[in-house]
C-alpha cells in the first residue's frame, strides 16, 4: 500500500477543496412600510434573515416564507402593534432569493392609566418620586415593553439605592384591550424598613485601623444610600494607596435595619519610579525622572521628588504631604523647588519653599499657605547675548508672600474631551516689606471649555482664557516668575515663549503687570485618532491701561496617541510689523 508524505496528504486536500462547488443559495430580505426602528425588529425577529449567508432550499425558503407574517406579527407586539398585517412576494434570483415584505403596522395600543402604589415613605423620597413620575409619564404613549421594563427596574433600583433592601414588587400587570388599542399599567411595591449603616471593615488595609475613616462620607446611623457607597470607592481609588478597592454592603448578614459595610483592599506598589525623554517647544528637549512613595509610614503620609533636565528648564523639586482626618480630603503638604530658567527673554535661579493645606471644598479643590520665594534673575535679554549688554535688567530678590487658590475641572472622558472645562483661581500678596523686597497682591484666572459637535462627535470647539492683575510698590524687584508674560505654546501660538510684553526703554520685553489672553480653537479628526487643528490666539502682558493686544494663528495636527494627546502647531503673527515668519509648538499632554 503506497503511503503518502504529509506534503503530498495536503496537496490532495487543497486540489478536493477547489474541486468543490462554491455554489450558494442565500436570501436577500428587504422590508418596508415601518420606521428604521420597528424594521430593526422585524428584520432581527423573521428567520429568513438568518440565511442570508447561508445555503437555503427551494422548499426551505418557501416554508420560511410563509411563516414570516406570524413573526412579523409577534416582533411588533412588545412595540404595542397587535393588528400588525404583512403582505410581500418571493423572487428567485439565480441561486438566491428576494423576499420582500410589505408590513402594516396597525393603530397602537397606547397606554391610558398607570396605577401605581408606594408606601409613603419611600414614596417621598426624591430619587424614587422622580423614578415613579417616569413611569407616570408613559400614559398617552404607545405601549412599549421595553420602555416600561426599563422604567419599572427603575424603581425597584431607587428603591434599594436608598436603603429599602427589602423592597418587593408585588403587582406588575399590565392589560391590554386589542379591540379598544388601550391598555392599564398597575404596579405595587412594599418597600419595607428602610436600612441603615452600621460599621464599615477594612479589609487588607496597610494603614492604622482609623486612618481610612477620613475617606467615609457617612456616620453609623445615617440612612443607606448606593452613591455614598460610590463615593467611597471612588474617593479611596483616588487616594493612590490601593490597586483594588471593593465597596460591600453585607446585607446578607443585615439585621434590624442596619446593614455593615465590608470594604476589600489590596495595597497599591508602595513606590513608583518614573522618567524619560520629553520635548516641548517652551522648554526644549529634556529629561525628567521622579520617585514617588505612596505612603511613608502606617498615617498614610506621601513624599514625591522629580529632577527635570531640559535644555531651556532644569528643576529639582520634593514635596512631602501628611493627610488630615475629614471627609473633605485635607492635606498638609510641604516642599521645595529649585529653579533654572531661560527663556528667549529672561533668566532666573531661584529656590522656593511652600507650606500649604488643600482640601475639597464644595467641589473645588482649595489651596491655602505660604512661599519663599529667593534668587537671582535677569529680564530684557534676547537668545544668549551676554549679560553686559545695555537694556539687560538685573536682580536679586526675596519675597514671602500667602497664596490662595480654587480650582476645578469636569470632563467626560480625561483622555479625550468631549465635553468639559476647567477653572483655576489665583490670589497672592505679602504682608509687606519686612521679609519681601517688593509689597504686591495679585490675582489670576485661567479657563478652558471644549465642546464637540458634528456627526459623531468628530469637530470640537476649544475656547481658552487668560487673565491676571498685579498691585506693587517696585515692579523692578519681582522675579520673571511673579510677572507676566505672553507668547507660547499655552499662550498666542506665533510667539516664542514669553516674547510677549512691555518693553523697557532699549526696546526689551520685561515682562507686565498684568494679562489678557484669549483663544479660539477648531478641530476636526478624520479618524477616531487623527485631525487637524485652526486656532487664533490674541492678548497681551501689560503695564497700567496701556493695553495692546497682539494676534497669533495657524494650523496644528492632533495625534491621539498611546502616550496621550500630541499637539503640532504652525503659528505666524498677524498684523505685526515687528514680527513675521512661523513659529513651531509642540505640546503633550492632557486637554484639561
Amino acid at each position: 500500500m503506497r503511503r503518502f508524505t504529509q506534503r503530498q496528504r495536503l496537496l490532495l486536500a487543497l486540489n478536493l477543496l477547489l474541486l468543490t462547488p462554491l455554489a450558494h443559495a442565500g436570501v436577500q430580505l428587504v422590508v418596508d412600510g415601518v420606521d428604521d426602528t420597528l424594521k430593526n425588529a422585524v428584520t432581527a425577529s423573521v428567520e429568513l434573515s438568518q440565511y442570508a449567508a447561508r445555503d437555503v432550499s427551494d422548499a426551505q425558503a418557501r416554508r420560511l416564507y410563509e411563516r414570516a407574517p406570524d413573526q412579523v406579527k409577534a416582533a411588533l407586539q412588545p412595540y404595542g402593534y397587535y393588528e400588525a398585517t404583512t403582505t410581500g412576494d418571493i423572487q428567485q434570483i439565480g441561486k438566491d432569493w428576494k423576499v420582500t415584505l410589505h408590513v402594516t403596522a396597525g393603530e397602537p395600543v397606547k397606554i391610558t392609566t398607570v396605577n401605581l402604589t408606594m408606601d409613603k415613605q419611600a414614596a417621598t423620597i426624591a430619587p424614587i418620586r422622580r423614578a415613579m413620575r417616569a413611569l407616570e409619564k408613559l400614559k398617552d404613549q404607545p405601549l412599549n415593553d421595553g420602555a416600561y421594563d426599563d422604567l419599572r427596574d427603575r424603581v425597584s433600583g431607587a428603591l434599594t439605592a436608598n436603603g429599602f433592601l427589602d423592597a418587593r414588587l408585588v403587582t406588575h400587570r399590565v392589560e391590554v384591550n386589542r379591540a379598544e388599542h388601550h391598555a392599564v399599567i398597575t404596579l405595587a411595591w412594599e418597600a419595607g424598613e428602610r436600612y441603615r449603616y452600621g460599621q464599615v471593615h477594612f479589609d487588607n488595609s496597610q494603614f492604622r485601623e482609623d486612618f481610612l475613616d477620613r475617606y467615609i462620607p457617612f456616620k453609623p446611623g445615617d440612612y443607606f444610600s448606593q452613591d455614598q457607597l460610590l463615593e467611597l470607592q471612588q474617593a479611596l481609588n483616588g487616594a493612590d494607596y490601593f490597586s483594588v478597592v471593593n465597596v460591600l454592603p453585607d446585607v446578607d448578614s443585615a439585621k434590624n435595619g442596619v446593614v455593615d459595610i465590608s470594604v476589600q483592599l489590596a495595597p497599591a506598589k508602595r513606590t513608583i519610579y518614573s522618567g524619560g525623554p520629553f520635548i516641548g517647544t517652551d522648554t526644549g528637549v529634556g529629561v525628567r525622572g521622579g520617585i514617588e512613595r505612596r505612603w511613608v509610614n502606617r498615617r498614610g503620609h506621601k513624599w514625591k521628588n522629580e529632577v527635570v533636565l531640559a535644555q531651556r528648564l532644569k528643576t529639582v523639586s520634593t514635596l512631602y504631604s501628611v493627610p488630615l482626618p475629614g471627609t473633605n480630603q485635607r492635606s498638609l503638604n510641604y516642599g521645595a523647588t529649585y529653579r533654572d530658567s531661560n527663556t528667549d527673554t529672561s533668566q532666573s535661579r531661584t529656590l522656593e519653599l511652600v507650606a500649604n493645606e488643600t482640601e475639597l471644598w464644595h467641589g473645588w479643590t482649595r489651596t491655602l499657605g505660604v512661599h519663599a520665594l529667593s534668587g537671582t534673575f535677569t529680564v530684557g535679554k534676547i537668545g544668549n547675548e551676554p549679560d553686559s549688554t545695555p537694556g539687560i535688567e538685573h536682580g536679586r530678590s526675596t519675597e514671602v508672600f500667602g497664596e490662595a487658590s480654587l480650582s476645578r475641572k469636569k470632563a467626560d472622558n480625561p483622555n479625550f474631551v468631549h465635553h468639559g472645562w476647567s477653572l483655576s483661581l489665583t490670589a497672592r500678596s505679602t504682608a509687606g516689606t519686612l521679609l519681601s523686597d517688593a509689597r504686591f497682591s495679585q490675582l489670576m484666572a485661567d479657563a478652558k471649555w471644549i465642546d464637540a459637535f458634528g456627526a459623531n462627535d468628530r469637530n470640537r470647539l476649544i475656547l481658552r482664557g487668560t487673565a491676571g492683575v498685579t498691585w506693587t510698590n517696585d515692579f523692578t524687584a519681582l522675579p520673571p516668575q511673579l510677572r507676566f508674560f505672553a507668547g507660547g505654546d499655552r499662550s498666542i501660538r506665533g510667539y516664542g515663549f514669553q516674547e510677549v510684553g512691555p518693553l523697557n526703554s532699549f526696546g526689551r520685553v520685561i515682562g507686565g503687570e498684568n494679562l489678557l489672553v484669549a483663544s479660539t480653537e477648531v478641530e476636526h479628526y478624520f479618524t477616531r485618532t487623527w485631525g487637524m487643528a485652526a486656532f487664533v490666539d490674541a492678548g497681551n502682558a501689560f503695564t497700567g491701561t496701556n493695553y495692546s493686544p497682539v494676534i497669533g494663528a495657524g494650523l496644528g495636527v492632533r495625534w491621539l496617541s498611546p502616550v496621550g494627546m500630541i499637539r503640532v502647531d504652525v503659528g505666524t503673527p498677524i498684523h505685526n510689523s515687528r514680527e513675521s515668519g512661523f513659529e513651531l509648538h509642540l505640546v503633550i499632554g492632557p486637554d484639561l
